[in-house]
């Protein structure tokens, strides 16, 4: 994702640049201690993210995403509590309370990535062959042709991959179904969803893949349709 940070305070923008460095799916491009610098640079520039400090001398945080015709997804940063509600009504991905940690910023960068993935979504007639998956502090790629199936376990949800891999992520099973191709993944049960080339039997009860049996769910008996 692309990105660039707004705060009047040079520290506070030095703090963003450090941890922007560690955060591997995160380029950040430019950084401003000028509200109104920043906004040309937004007219001229594709920006996937903003950092975006609301206490800023000639205008807030708030009133410049406002003053913005399609923005990019915002993270504030600031050392005042009392925006919190305002700022998630104006749609943030996060709200950073100052001063902040490297996991704690990570986080919000998670988020926002998880965002950026489900909006930047291929069309239904576009050809993907990868996704990027969470797995910790990292985003792991994941070609579509090595999963055999996905399941729901406990807080997690697990990948299981061909040569006997697996992958957790804490992405929950529902919005993995929205990452991948509809036609080439189909969900059996409220815990599973399974690679429809990867299928060697099945049956009105169960799917087989390989060595693992997969139940069908009674109210996803449909999936046998696309199976069939």
């Amino acid at each position: 994702m692309i990105a660039i940070a707004i705060d009047d305070e040079p520290i506070a923008l030095n703090i963003v640049q450090a941890h922007a460095a560690k955060v591997p799916f995160v380029e950040l491009k430019a950084v401003f201690t000028n509200a109104f610098e920043a906004l040309a640079y937004l007219r001229q520039n594709k920006t996937d993210l903003m950092f975006l400090d609301i206490k800023m001398p000639d205008i807030s945080g708030l009133d410049f995403l406002n003053s913005i015709n399609n923005p990019p997804m915002v993270i504030f940063t600031t050392a005042y509590s009392e925006h919190a509600v305002k700022s998630f009504e104006l749609d943030a991905v996060d709200y950073l309370l100052k001063p902040f940690s490297l996991p704690r910023f990570l986080k919000a960068c998670n988020k926002a990535h998880e965002l950026f993935t489900l909006r930047n979504k291929p069309d239904a007639g576009e050809e993907i062959s990868s996704i990027f998956i969470k797995d910790g502090y990292e985003q792991i790629k994941v070609e579509l042709n090595d999963i055999l199936f996905i399941e729901a376990a406990g807080n997690y949800t697990r990948i299981h991959l061909e040569g006997n891999r697996s992958l957790s992520t804490r992405v929950a099973i529902s919005d993995m179904l929205l990452l991948l191709p509809a036609k080439k993944f189909i969900r059996t049960h409220r815990a599973f969803i399974i690679a429809c080339n990867k299928v060697s039997r099945f049956d009105r009860l169960q799917v087989n893949i390989g060595s693992h049996s997969i139940p069908i769910g009674a109210t996803y008996a449909q999936c046998l349709q696309e199976l069939g």
